[in-house]
């Protein structure tokens, strides 16, 4: 039934300023707005090794509202050194939200809140990379 990850969304009051940031955090400009002209309601990137769409929409159409704090579901994105990764988005500006601990072999995970509120994950599994090469 499910045939993979189409679209991670978060949310933001300023869709201009979180673009910003993530195209710092990717090091990649995002490849789509809506609207073209004027300040965006909408953007999108292309991140990593299977070209996942990850989107920032302004906070105004969240559904049901903003929660006015992190959390829900986490969305961990492959990083070849969770601890590096981790130290980078706090120096760009995030915060803690759970440390790096190893939850097992080939598998430790990390999250940070972002600027704009998302929870951000960051992991490194080892059957990632085993999929990706296979």
């Amino acid at each position: 039934m499910m045939r993979g990850l189409a679209n991670v969304s978060f949310f933001a009051d300023d869709v201009a300023a979180a673009r910003d940031w993530y195209a710092e955090v990717f090091g990649v400009e995002a490849y789509f707005a809506r609207p073209v002209e004027g300040p965006p309601a909408y953007v999108e990137f292309r991140v990593g090794d299977y070209q996942h769409e990850f989107g920032i929409v302004d906070s105004r159409f969240a559904p049901h509202g903003g929660a006015g704090k992190p959390g829900g579901a986490i969305a961990y994105w492959h990083v070849d050194d969770v601890r590096a990764a981790f130290q980078r988005l706090l120096s760009l500006g995030a915060a803690v939200h759970d440390e790096p601990v190893e939850r097992g072999p080939g598998f430790v995970t990390a999250s940070v809140v972002d600027p704009f509120g998302n929870v951000l994950g960051v992991m490194f599994n080892q059957h990632y990379l085993d999929v990706l090469g296979g």
